[in-house]
């Protein structure tokens, strides 16, 4: 009796889920037709020629056009001049970033120097990628999780709460994807330059008598596509109040900030020493603290299809907010896609780090993260593992797909840590290397240089949230009014 009033009740929430969904489907739609399409069409002025830029000055200069790097941008032109210097090119016009339909497309050819996305593999051997592009990597329904026993459900809900819920997607209602690009029309237009297809080298500097502290000046750059070693600069303005100067903020990602810093001569001595770069300042901290929710993907159908792509909404989240469930379907070709269905395990204790491979900055750097390291990571993917199993054979799993999956059961411990230790994957959430405390003080001023910040998930400890790229954008935005407002202070008092 009591197994067929949860059966019930069961069926009860996947009826008002649905009409719940279609509900929310018509809401945003007619929300959605009451704004006009201007995607791209109010942005500042953007270019790939670097002569344009070379040798001229500006009030701060953000390394970065991504998650963190576009609202900080457009926060600070509202008053001063910026210049933005993206290592990839602009999303607008490149349906494999903008088109729902290709979701997951960029991941399958990436070249070393001009795709959306640059693939790198880590010690560990996990392949990965990092977005390089204008708005960087900010770019299913699974009824599965509440039969798996992941209740509450919540809905549509922007909060990270325990339970099955709908969370936001960055697709509109024609299927067009909107990043952190967009955002940059917010700002002023006449006090941003947006450099795409250039990838800083290192930070200028130089010593201040007071103290030989170290004050930065500007940045070098080059171009991305590799066909000439030419090295630029570009400079931050000097007013006569150095007080008042502004800054350079990395905002490169959990990779590229702290290979920055190192490339500068800001890092552990003997690592620099290692690769002919002077020493600026000695700080242990950089590259440290490196980390990646291990994750763990089942395939729930049995064999490609010709889906069509889609990304994942539906998010379940259980174990005292540990695990996160998604689903989605990718691409593994230009003809057929797979149905994986993933879970990633926050705050793991394994940490890694992050070093140069070579003084080339278009180079990724490497990165260990020791995945599963940690025993108690360990014995939590096999949980993880268990509960995928659990949802990848639910009757609504197996009602989408039309047949039924085939489950490998793994019943010894053994088996599943093994299975743990040879299939964890990346989540896309690694962060670290230049993190608050031991490379960034609480303003996001890197410790012992005057004029530089890093301001991105670099300086996670953790990674926050179902996703973290909210907490990123809202990073770079909050950021971008305290600074304004710290300079709006400081000129009172002068």
């Amino acid at each position: 009796m009591e197994t067929g009033r949860t059966r019930m009740e069961l069926t009860l929430i996947i009826y008002r889920y649905v009409l719940f969904t279609a509900f929310l489907f018509l809401v945003l739609v007619k929300l959605s037709h009451s704004f006009p399409s201007t995607q791209g069409k109010n942005l500042p002025y953007l270019t790939s020629d670097v002569e344009e830029v070379s040798g001229k000055s500006f009030d701060y200069i953000v390394v970065g056009g991504g998650t963190a790097g576009c609202p900080l941008a457009a926060t600070l032109s509202e008053r001063f001049s910026v210049l933005v210097i993206e290592r990839g090119g602009s999303p607008y016009g490149n349906p494999l970033v903008s088109d729902k339909m290709y979701y997951g497309f960029p991941l399958i050819q990436p070249d070393e120097f001009s795709s959306v996305a640059q693939s790198f593999v880590s010690k560990d051997g996990v392949e990965s990628h990092r977005g390089r592009v204008l708005g960087g990597s900010s770019a299913i329904n699974e009824l599965g999780l509440l039969e798996a026993g992941i209740l509450p459900y919540n809905g549509f809900s922007m909060e990270h709460i325990e339970g099955t819920k709908i969370g936001g997607t960055l697709f509109d209602e024609y299927g067009i994807r909107h990043t952190s690009a967009d955002l940059l029309e917010t700002g002023n237009p006449e006090n941003i330059i947006v450099l795409l297809n250039a990838t800083v080298k290192n930070i200028i500097f130089h010593v201040n008598g007071k103290g030989n502290e170290s004050m930065v000046r500007g940045v070098r750059f080059i171009k991305s596509d590799g066909s000439t070693s030419q090295t630029y600069e570009a400079y931050l303005n000097q007013p006569e109040n150095s007080s008042s100067w502004g800054d350079v903020i990395l905002s490169a990602g959990a990779l590229g900030s702290p290979q920055i810093l190192l490339l500068s001569g800001i890092g552990p001595e003997k690592h620099l020493r290692n690769f002919g770069i002077p020493l600026v300042l000695d700080l242990k901290g950089v590259g440290k603290e490196m980390k990646d929710n291990p994750g763990i993907a089942l395939l729930a159908d049995t064999k490609p299809t010709h889906r069509f792509p889609d990304a994942p909404q539906v998010a379940g989240i259980t174990k005292d907010m540990k695990f996160i469930v998604e689903g989605g379907i990718v691409p593994i070709s230009f003809n057929a896609t797979r149905m994986p269905i993933a879970i990633k395990l926050a705050f793991p204790e394994s940490k890694g780090t992050l070093e140069l491979n070579s003084t080339d900055p278009r180079q990724n750097p490497a990165v260990e993260f020791h995945y599963l390291e940690k025993e108690k990571d360990l014995e939590e993917c096999t949980k993880m593992v268990q509960l995928l199993n659990k949802i990848a054979g639910s009757r609504s799993v197996v009602l989408f797909l039309g047949k039924e999956r085939q489950n490998n059961l793994m019943s010894s411990q053994d088996e599943l840590r093994n299975f743990c230790k040879k299939n964890v994957r990346t989540y896309y959430h690694y962060h670290g290397g230049s993190t608050v405390g031991s490379v960034v003080d609480d303003d996001y001023k890197v410790h012992g240089i005057k004029g530089l910040r890093v301001i991105d998930g670099s300086t996670f400890l953790e990674s926050p949230g179902t996703n973290p790229m909210a907490t990123v954008l809202m990073l770079g935005r909050y950021q971008g009014i305290k600074i304004v407002r710290e300079r709006q202070n400081t000129s009172v008092k002068s």
